[in-house]
């Protein structure tokens, strides 16, 4: 039993250990589906630790975003044409993807993908 305790904990340390050292940092090509729209923004993104900043552009103009990375899960929002985006995600497991939804400030919500540039 506690070889079997020990194993799960070392595979349990290995999962966290290589989403903590999936840096976001680039350029990030996503896809975006509203439903009746698509879009293809990027974003441009710098991680620091948990902290993450960097840049939106697309078919709403251009614009800062802020979020967060905790483990495989990335939030971030900014401001466009007057609407709070909000975007949710996960990592994948070799860090070149990251899929979630997407809030445009209860105007509109869908799905998106994007992958590392």
């Amino acid at each position: 039993m506690k070889k079997v305790s020990l194993i799960f904990a070392f595979m349990a340390f290995t999962a966290i250990a290589l989403f903590a050292a999936t840096d976001l940092t680039g350029k990030w090509n996503a896809q975006v589906d509203l439903g009746d729209q698509k879009g293809s923004p990027t974003f441009t993104l710098k991680q620091d630790g948990e902290k993450l900043t960097g840049a939106y552009s697309g078919a709403l103009g251009e614009a800062p975003l802020k979020g967060t990375v905790k483990g495989n899960e990335v939030v971030w929002d900014f401001d466009a044409s007057g609407a709070a985006v909000h975007y949710a995600e996960k990592i994948s497991a070799d860090g070149a993807k990251i899929e979630g939804t997407v809030d445009y400030g209860g105007q509109a919500s869908g799905t998106f993908i994007a992958t590392k540039k």
